[in-house]
C-alpha cells in the first residue's frame, strides 16, 4: 500500500528522512482492526518524529501520521484515537501510553491497524477531512481549555501562536464556548485571521493585552513564556502541552509564579472520553476544524515543508 513514512531520522534537516512510496498492508492481530483511511491530518509531532524525538532507530521505518478518519471493515465511518495503551485494550495492561507513529505504524497510509477500543463513530455531519483534524490538535485544545484550564463561559483566554493547528482549535473552541480570547502572533495575517475566528483582540507576540487573563494556552514555549506569565491574572492558569520554539526560557519568571499564586499546568493530548465530548460539542455548536489546505497523499510532501516553514493557518489534511 502506498504511504509516507521515516526512513530514517535527522534532527537537523527532518524532511530529508520522508519517503513516499510502498510499504506493507496491515496484518491481523487479535484486539486489533483495520481502517481504510480517508484522510489524515498532519502535527508536529510528525516533524518531531523525522527528528527523532520519541521514534527509537529500530522502529524504522515508520509509517507516520497519528490523526485519521475512515472506513471500518464493517463499512462504517469511523475517527481514531491515536493513543494507544491508554487503557490496556489491544495491547495488554503493563505496555505504557504511546501515540501512534512511536511504537505503532501510522495513519499517512491507505490502511492503519489499531486496538478496536481506539476506533469511534464519525458523526454524519463531519466530513472525512474535518473529522481527520480533530484526535491530536483539536483534542489537545479540548483538554487544555475545558479539563486543565478550568475555565467557564465568561472567563478570558489568551491563545499564544495563532496559527498552529492547538492555538487555531483553542480560539474556535474558546469563541463557541462563551470565552473571551485573546491571541497573539508575529504575523499581521495570522492576527487577521484570528480576529476572524472569534478573538476580540489579537496582538503582536509579547504585546501588552488590555486586561489580565484567566488561562494562556501556551504551544511556542521559550519564546512566550514570560508573556504567558505576566498577562496572568492573580491565581491564573498557564496550560502547556508543547514549546517549538524551545523548552528553557531564559527567564522562568519564578518569583511571579509564587506571588501571584498562579498555576502550571502540563497537558498531553486527551482521553477517549473527551474525544467523544468534542465529536459531540463540534455536531451540536457547528463548530468545525479550521483547514488551512487539503492535498493528497502523494503530495505529503509539499504539506511537510508547508508546516515546517510555519506557513499554515490551522489544519494540513492528506485524503487518500
Amino acid at each position: 500500500m502506498f504511504a509516507a513514512y521515516a526512513s530514517r531520522t535527522d534532527r537537523d534537516q527532518p524532511l530529508s528522512g520522508l519517503e513516499l512510496g510502498e510499504r506493507p498492508a496491515p496484518g491481523d492481530r487479535p484486539g486489533w482492526t483495520t481502517v481504510d483511511v480517508r484522510a489524515a491530518s498532519l502535527n508536529h509531532h510528525d516533524l518531531w518524529s523525522l527528528r527523532g524525538v520519541g521514534l527509537a532507530e529500530d522502529k524504522l521505518p515508520m509509517i507516520l501520521g497519528c490523526d485519521a478518519a475512515g472506513v471500518d471493515a464493517d463499512g462504517n465511518e469511523v475517527v481514531l484515537h491515536s493513543v494507544i495503551g491508554q487503557t490496556g485494550h489491544g495491547v495488554g495492561p503493563d505496555e505504557p501510553r504511546s501515540i501512534l507513529t512511536e511504537r505503532y505504524q501510522g495513519t499517512f497510509a491507505e490502511q492503519v491497524s489499531v486496538p478496536a477500543w481506539n476506533v469511534l463513530p464519525k458523526p454524519a455531519g463531519l466530513s472525512f477531512e474535518e473529522a481527520a483534524c480533530l484526535p491530536t490538535a483539536w483534542l489537545t485544545a479540548y483538554r487544555m481549555l475545558f479539563t486543565n484550564a478550568g475555565v467557564r463561559p465568561g472567563d478570558s483566554v489568551l491563545v499564544q501562536g495563532a496559527g498552529g493547528g492547538v492555538a487555531t482549535a483553542a480560539i474556535v473552541l474558546g469563541k463557541a464556548a462563551g470565552l473571551k480570547v485573546f491571541a497573539t502572533s508575529r504575523e499581521e495575517a495570522k492576527r487577521k485571521r484570528a480576529l476572524e475566528l472569534g478573538a476580540v483582540e489579537a496582538v503582536e507576540s509579547g504585546a501588552r493585552l488590555p486586561q489580565r487573563v484567566d488561562a494562556v494556552i501556551e504551544t511556542v514555549g521559550a519564546a512566550t513564556w514570560s508573556h504567558s506569565i505576566k498577562s496572568l491574572k492573580p491565581g491564573g492558569t498557564v496550560v502547556i502541552s508543547g514549546a517549538t520554539s524551545g523548552d528553557a526560557p531564559s527567564k522562568a519568571e519564578l518569583t511571579r509564579i509564587f506571588f501571584l499564586e498562579l498555576k502550571i499546568v502540563g497537558s498531553t493530548m486527551g482521553s477517549k472520553d473527551e474525544l467523544e465530548d468534542l465529536l459531540s460539542f463540534c455536531e451540536a455548536t457547528g463548530v468545525r476544524p479550521v483547514i488551512d489546505e487539503v492535498l493528497p497523499l502523494d503530495r505529503a510532501r509539499e504539506g511537510f515543508e508547508r508546516m515546517e516553514t510555519g506557513g499554515q493557518f490551522g489544519k494540513i489534511v492528506l485524503t487518500v
